[in-house]
């Protein structure tokens, strides 16, 4: 049966990527990112309208990705080491480096349902430094959270022969997919 609604983020994932010269990617094993709280991503891209014989005759619309948001309670000191580029010193002190390069990778994550939960996976993302603040604690204690913002661009695929952007689980996912959605990134295959 199919969802009827989909609520609370779940089961978040990064996975480092590599980029090939024509743009494909290979991706290191998973590494759990927990405590999400919430994720915005907002289509990017414009579209283009050619007007003839006084009617929108032609519109296109440009899939340059997303942008927004990912909040986690707090983010983890692996995910600051091999994605945000911050260095270890010699008595595992976290050191921001200035001129870090920007690291790729997928993020794979699920949003529950009623039925099922859907499960997704954005191909090329990268994470800009997140903000640095803080509240006093005072008499009601309210948990802090830490945001990344997320830029997610294409990958080339080649058994598609396309640049893909996101893939997401259907109704009809089969099992073994399904199960093994967090082990490693799903690559599409061409259908027959």
């Amino acid at each position: 049966m199919a969802n009827k609604i989909k609520y609370g983020i779940k089961n978040v994932y990064y996975a480092v990527a590599t980029l090939a010269a024509n743009n494909s990617a290979t991706y290191d094993t998973p590494v759990a990112l927990p405590g999400a709280v919430s994720l915005t991503l907002d289509p990017e891209g414009d579209n283009s309208v050619f007007y003839a014989d006084n009617i929108a005759y032609y519109t296109t619309y440009a899939n340059n990705g997303y942008s927004g948001s990912l909040e986690l309670a707090l983010i983890p000191d692996a995910f600051r080491k091999d994605v945000l580029g911050e260095i270890e010193d010699s008595k595992d002190v976290l050191v921001e480096e200035q001129s870090a390069p920007s690291v790729h990778f997928a993020l794979i994550f699920q949003f529950e349902g009623d039925e099922k939960a859907t499960r997704h996976v954005m191909y090329n993302c990268v994470a800009s430094r997140p903000s640095t603040n803080g509240n006093t604690k005072e008499a009601s204690i309210e948990p802090q959270t830490e945001t990344i913002n997320l830029t997610v661009t294409s990958v080339y695929n080649a058994s598609l022969d396309k640049d893909i952007v996101k893939a997401r689980t259907s109704d009809t996912t089969d099992s073994t997919t399904y199960s093994g959605w967090f082990t490693s990134v799903y690559t599409p295959t061409a259908g027959t």
